[in-house]
């Protein structure tokens, strides 16, 4: 058992924190901007609540935090109330927001002066990836604070990799969005393309998913998009603020992504529908309107 704090507990980081409690058997420490979210948390599953997110850093041996930004990943960390204020030497900090890798390498090179290890380990799998425990998490930075962590960070992931250095995980993460982009636009056209051909998508889907065309958004989000609904996965909103880091970067590197721009935009036109919080799948909705 690890003395662990978790700070952020959105839609994500609010059953991953439950996983730390109660499959990993670790004694759990939370922070959350809104005071009565962790309050409902230490209700609900136990440990113990802090009011900064340096006071829940304090003696801790793991510290892991799900946020929105860079700007929030700083507040929590470099900030006047900041974890980094009170990590203990040779703590790890686990941070598995969707961030960019220049605030990881930021991060990175902040708490090796101060005597501890960053990871920046971003997620993939969603609201019931983190509900299931069966999130994949992308890691960079150090292969011994890694070695460290990785028993802590397996009681919420199915898979688990360290991708190089600090910021590896963050580029990886932006490898992941890159690919759904094009994914869920491929499917959303082909749904819409074989209504208006006259065909029963389900049919349809029975038979292309076991081929070359499959794909776990053809398997988990066609029934949803046939019918229209788009409230079963990740939001519009998020969506483009990790599309946004992954053309800023390609910007820096020198990377053509005009499928993953043209995507951004349809996602933009879908925000314009009042699709703010539709999940991703809702591409969809755009071609039919």
């Amino acid at each position: 058992m690890a003395s662990v704090a978790f700070l952020g507990l959105g839609v994500m980081g609010y059953p991953m924190a439950a996983h730390l409690r109660n499959k990993g058997d670790h004694d759990v420490t939370v922070y959350n901007r809104t005071k009565t979210k962790a309050e409902q948390w230490v209700d609900q599953h136990g440990g113990s609540l802090a009011v900064t997110p340096a006071d829940a850093a304090k003696d801790k041996d793991f510290v892991f935090s799900c946020v929105g930004n860079d700007d929030d990943l700083r507040s929590v960390t470099t900030g006047p109330e900041g974890a980094f204020k009170s990590m203990k030497k040779g703590s790890v900090f686990i941070d598995n927001t969707t961030a960019s890798a220049e605030v990881a390498r930021e991060l990175a090179a902040a708490a090796e002066a101060g005597g501890f290890s960053f990871l920046d380990a971003p997620v993939s799998g969603g609201q019931a990836g983190a509900e299931n425990g069966v999130l994949t998490v992308m890691v960079g930075g150090d292969q011994a604070a890694y070695d460290r962590a990785r028993p802590v960070i397996d009681a919420y992931a199915r898979m688990v990799g360290l991708m190089g250095s600090a910021g590896a995980g963050q580029l990886t993460k932006m490898i992941n969005q890159i690919c759904i982009a094009g994914l869920v636009q491929g499917l959303s056209e082909g749904i819409h393309f074989g209504k208006k051909a006259g065909l029963d998508i389900e049919k349809v889907i029975e038979v292309i998913s076991k081929g070359a065309a499959g794909s776990w958004q053809m398997e988990n989000r066609h029934k949803t998009m046939n019918a229209g609904k788009y409230d079963f996965g990740f939001a519009v909103d998020w969506m483009r603020k990790d599309l946004g880091i992954c053309l800023a970067e390609a910007d820096r590197n020198g990377a053509k992504l005009p499928v993953t721009a043209l995507v951004d935009q349809f996602y933009k036109d879908v925000q314009a529908m009042g699709g703010k919080r539709w999940d991703t799948s809702s591409l969809l909705a755009r071609l039919e309107k």
